[in-house]
């Protein structure tokens, strides 16, 4: 687990929680895929201000974030959450439990779940039925017997299916799941998409739970260690965010999925099947009481657009009407409506 560098405390009063704290910097927590577009702000925030303390930035994943960022109010839990996708109803119902009543959703750009292998890799190129038959425990409702990715489809080389992917707390997993295995799920299985409103359970086991063999190896919230790893086995695949292809593209290449490459614009446009929103949550209570708060978030718009530094670490600016939504959610300090969520 990285930290942003961590400033000494003070106390404060934190209002609305009824309780003492004793740090005065920014505390976020979540998604290793935001994570080095809220560092970059942080960056920013810092060298923009002599009396800015610098905010402690950890990254765990999207859901063990949300369970920390939901947890309560107060010193011990954390102003923002880094999300590789939306907040879950869930989600939001546990935090309200914990007296977290008043969240702020922010979509600070998009990114793409990039799949990747070593510029010396066999050129895969793959379908999310390719996927989803490779992948799922449980395809058709049959345990995954495939070994290679010719056992899955005949056209494809007969090397062993090795990926190397997200835990499960991960954000960027679930939406791996949601956007590639489901739409594959789908076509091997019509009543997949009844089943998701009539039996969620047994859909879950058919479409999204994946396999638990050598097939596809959890790999930690480490993005940087799959890049890694792929540098030194061409035969395997990784499953990361843009970012880290775009990062590393002398080292590694992005796989196409239904034809579609990973690109800035693939991804700006909607055509690439794993584009997907990045969001911060940020906790309304902690607003007044945390020093900066509301001046990180201003920083986070200021560096969010087509042109600005985060665009050239990798994230794919929203469209212009998006990023006024946002814009409008900091200053204007506007909840989230939990009705939206499922």
């Amino acid at each position: 687990m990285r930290r942003f560098p961590l400033i000494a405390l003070c106390a404060l009063t934190l209002a609305g929680c009824g309780q003492q704290t004793s740090r005065d910097q920014i505390t976020v927590v979540g998604s290793s895929t935001v994570y080095p577009f809220t560092t970059a702000v942080a960056e920013a925030f810092v060298n923009n201000s002599t009396q800015a303390k610098a905010p402690v930035i950890e990254q765990g994943g999207t859901g063990a974030g949300m369970k920390l960022f939901c947890g309560g109010i107060g010193v011990s839990h954390p102003d923002i959450v880094n999300a590789s996708r939306r907040i879950k109803k869930s989600e939001a119902e546990l935090c309200a439990k914990n007296g977290v009543t008043d969240i702020m959703e922010i979509q600070i750009g998009s990114d793409g779940i990039a799949l990747a292998e070593a510029v010396k890799g066999p050129n895969l190129s793959l379908t999310r039925k390719d996927l989803y038959l490779a992948l799922a425990a449980n395809p058709g409702g049959k345990p995954n017997t495939a070994r290679t990715w010719r056992d899955v489809n005949p056209s494809l080389p007969a090397i062993p299916i090795k990926v190397l992917g997200p835990p499960s707390t991960s954000g960027t997993r679930d939406a791996f799941a949601e956007l590639i295995l489901e739409k594959g799920c789908e076509e091997v299985s019509p009543e997949a998409k009844a089943l998701k409103d009539s039996d969620k359970n047994k859909f879950d086991n058919l479409c999204l739970l994946i396999r638990s063999d050598a097939a596809y190896i959890d790999s930690g919230e480490n993005d940087n260690l799959i890049v890694q790893k792929l540098s030194t086995d061409p035969n395997a695949i990784g499953i990361f965010g843009y970012s880290y292809l775009e990062e590393n593209a002398q080292r590694l290449k992005g796989i196409p999925i239904d034809g579609v490459a990973p690109s800035y614009t693939s991804i700006a446009e909607g055509t690439y099947p794993g584009a997907r929103a990045l969001y911060i949550y940020v906790k309304k209570q902690h607003l007044k009481a945390v020093p900066g708060l509301k001046a990180f978030l201003a920083q986070y718009a200021m560096m969010w657009s087509a042109d600005g530094p985060l665009a050239k670490r990798g994230l794919i600016a929203s469209p212009a009407d998006r990023q006024a939504v946002a814009a409008t959610a900091i200053e204007a300090e506007t909840p989230l409506d939990p009705a939206s969520l499922k």
